[in-house]
């Protein structure tokens, strides 16, 4: 079976699990206070969940969502992530994270940001405009009638394909907005960040959209 390997055990690391379980998969889950804090946690997901230390629950995934605050990306390991396919749910904060100048000055994106720090891994930004109870909540089978739509972002084709499955079976339709470099489309200040769409109004919703400074 299929592991996915989860770096933050926050509000999107948790439900992600979640619905990730109930779609078939297994579920490795770190935090930074380690894995012994997470006993709550894995009895309420069940047993195809297991806590780690972030390093063993990079080693473990066949696949990986990193769902850490940006301030904290140094700490996701890079080694034990090499080779594989990584999901991306960040955006930038400054009153969390701290000032980051290439952020402030739209020289890059946070998801840059995370492949700059994993550079043998594959980036896809995903789970990043959705509120954290919603990922259960707006969760429909495929084909459901006006079906909520995620937006990936992505520099490697085959990866954002396979991100796109795995949206459509935990209850989401994806919707593809470019590479890594337009990924800011769907982050805050945005009209897509967090709205409820479908597949058709979230492409038309990042079509024309004006990067303002970040504040």
């Amino acid at each position: 079976m299929t592991t996915l390997g989860i770096i933050g055990a926050g509000n999107i690391g948790t439900v992600v699990a979640k619905v990730a379980i109930a779609a078939g998969y297994d579920v490795v889950i770190a935090n930074s206070r380690g894995p012994e804090t997470l006993t709550d946690l894995i009895d309420e997901l069940g047993a195809k969940a297991r806590a780690a230390t972030a390093e063993e629950a990079a080693a473990a995934a066949d696949f990986a969502l990193v769902a850490v605050p940006l301030g904290k990306l140094a700490g996701v390991p890079v080694e034990q992530l090499a080779g594989k396919l990584v999901i991306d749910a960040n955006n930038y904060y400054p009153q969390r994270d701290g000032r980051i100048a290439a952020l402030d000055n739209n020289e890059s994106t946070t998801s840059e940001l995370a492949q700059a720090h994993l550079p043998n891994s594959t980036v896809v930004k995903a789970f990043n405009n959705i509120y954290s109870n919603e990922i259960e909540s707006d969760r429909t089978p495929a084909g459901t009638e006006n079906r909520r739509a995620l937006p990936i972002a992505g520099d490697d084709a085959a990866a954002k394909a396979t991100v796109a499955a795995f949206l459509d079976e935990v209850g989401f339709d994806a919707v593809d907005i470019g590479p890594l470099a337009d990924s800011w489309k769907v982050e805050r200040d945005t009209p897509a960040y967090t709205k409820r769409t479908t597949a058709s109004e979230l492409r038309a919703l990042t079509v024309d959209v004006e990067r303002v400074q970040q504040s």
